[in-house]
This record gives structure tokens, C-alpha cells and sequence, in this order.
């Protein structure tokens, strides 16, 4: 990365949408790494990276990266941060800037196909529900509208597609 390329004025982005208020308060001590179950899983998602990335202005490689939507929003970091940045709302902040600019997951905008087709994340059959009738639980129609009503009102109408 060329430093020409840094958006120095990223952390003031952040900071001016809802959930990123706190992000100039890190200071890098990696509490958030340390305790970050989703970080005992997979070493992509480190938080104490993300902001660090982030304040260096490191925009693009922030804003079209997957690893800003591995957040659990467990919580365990918003304890434990001595800066109080809030990381899981941090984490928010950075997806729904993201998002307005096209950066959105291939599976998470499969899921809401599904949801805008089917109501759920998965098609109810007559598989599904002669083995219902078999348990002695009523049958399952498939009733999208009021799920696209509540997608709509949310707006998950696809993005422009990325610029970068």
C-alpha cells in the first residue's frame, strides 16, 4: 500500500457514524484480541488490526475485507476494553459504511434472498412438513410478504456494486 493511497480522515468517518464515536480512544493494548472467541477460531479477524488499520486510514482494505463481518457481537471485548471503544458497535459502524458502498458479503446477501423468497432461511416443502404431521405439529405455509415488508422497511434493496 502507497501512503497516497490512505484516507486520512477515515477515523473521522468512523467516528461520525452511530457506534464508531469511540474508535480514537484505542490505544492498541489488544484486550479485545485476547478475549475475542471468534479470534480462537479463525487469526483473520483480530480487532486491535481492524482499528489499527482504520485509523492509519487504511479504507479501502477496511471497508471491502470480510473480517469486519466475523464480529460475534459477543461482547466480551465491550467488558474488557480499558478505552470503553466499544467494539462491537464499532464493528456495526465499519459494516454499515460498508454496506452503503456495495461491500457486502456474497453469503449475507444470500440469506436474504432466501429471506425475501421464502421467509426464513430455508424452503418449507412437503417433505418438511409430512414429517411435521408425523410428529404431530401443525403444517408450515410459507408466507414471505410480512419478512419482505420488514426487509424493505430496512432497505436491502443490493447496493451499487463497489467502486474499488
Amino acid at each position: 500500500m502507497r501512503v497516497e493511497e490512505l484516507v486520512y480522515n477515515f477515523k473521522d468517518e468512523i467516528s461520525r457514524e452511530p457506534g464508531g464515536e469511540h474508535i480514537k480512544r484505542c490505544y492498541s493494548c489488544g484486550t479485545c484480541t485476547a478475549g475475542c472467541p471468534v479470534r480462537e477460531v479463525t487469526d483473520r479477524y483480530n480487532p486491535r488490526r481492524i482499528i489499527r488499520m482504520a485509523l492509519l486510514g487504511m479504507r479501502g482494505e477496511v471497508l471491502s475485507s470480510d473480517f469486519i463481518w466475523l464480529c460475534s457481537a459477543c461482547y466480551t471485548c465491550y467488558e474488557r476494553c480499558p478505552q470503553d471503544v466499544r467494539i462491537p458497535e464499532l464493528m456495526t459502524a465499519l459494516k454499515n459504511i460498508a454496506a452503503r458502498e456495495g461491500h457486502i458479503p456474497p453469503p449475507l446477501l444470500a440469506q436474504v434472498d432466501l429471506l425475501e423468497e421464502h421467509g426464513r432461511l430455508y424452503e418449507i416443502g412437503e417433505f418438511e412438513n409430512q414429517k411435521r404431521r408425523g410428529l404431530g405439529l401443525p403444517e408450515i405455509e410459507e408466507n414471505p410478504q410480512p419478512i419482505g415488508r420488514i426487509l424493505g422497511s430496512v432497505g436491502t434493496e443490493r447496493p451499487p456494486a463497489p467502486s474499488d
